[in-house]
């Protein structure tokens, strides 16, 4: 699909859209869909929720064109940031959330699977090797890794700073790796 339209400017792009072209949506789409989908895809795990994603991303462009100021940014950051922001959005949603716990039913081991013989079997249970963190660190990592609590969650849930718990979760990482490696 590359190479339809004309090679344009960013700016030019910019100009199409705040004129209310169809063009240029068609040639920001060819210009920049694969990259942001690519991206999007990284985020939300599947292609067909990528695909939504990416639509919400340009329709918010093409409705939001006019808050991109050229002198504060540069147009791909801003559409990175717009796809981002569009990605958060689905995977925190409740909908998101139902699909991927119907789908996880399909992907239950049903023990007739080998084991892979690379996995370390003293390491198989994760929430007993976060359990042997220092308490602060584990507390935080499973309300935020295995109970889905955001960090702002776990902040008023705990009475503690924002801060500290993004801290609390680099530490326990950090520690989580050199409890693993070999």
């Amino acid at each position: 699909m590359k190479g339809k339209f004309p090679n344009l400017t960013d700016d030019e792009i910019i100009a199409l859209l705040l004129n209310k072209e169809q063009q240029g949506i068609d040639i920001l789409y060819d210009k920049y869909g694969n990259y942001l989908f690519g991206f999007i895809t990284q985020i939300v795990k599947r292609e067909d929720l990528a695909e939504l994603v990416l639509q919400d991303t340009f329709l918010k462009v093409w409705n939001k064109i006019e808050s991109f100021n050229i002198k504060k940014g540069v147009f791909i950051t801003w559409l990175i940031s717009i796809a981002r922001n569009t990605s958060i959005d689905m995977i925190r949603s409740k909908d998101y959330k139902q699909t991927i716990r119907l789908l996880g039913l399909e992907n239950i081991p049903t023990g007739k699977e080998p084991i892979a013989e690379s996995i370390r079997i003293d390491f198989l249970d994760v929430q007993d090797t976060v359990a042997r963190l220092n308490e602060k660190c584990s507390v935080i990592l499973n309300l935020v890794y295995f109970k889905g609590y955001t960090c702002k969650e776990v902040s008023e849930k705990l009475e503690i700073p924002l801060g500290t718990v993004k801290s609390r979760i680099r530490k326990g990482f950090k520690d989580l790796r050199t409890m693993i490696e070999p």
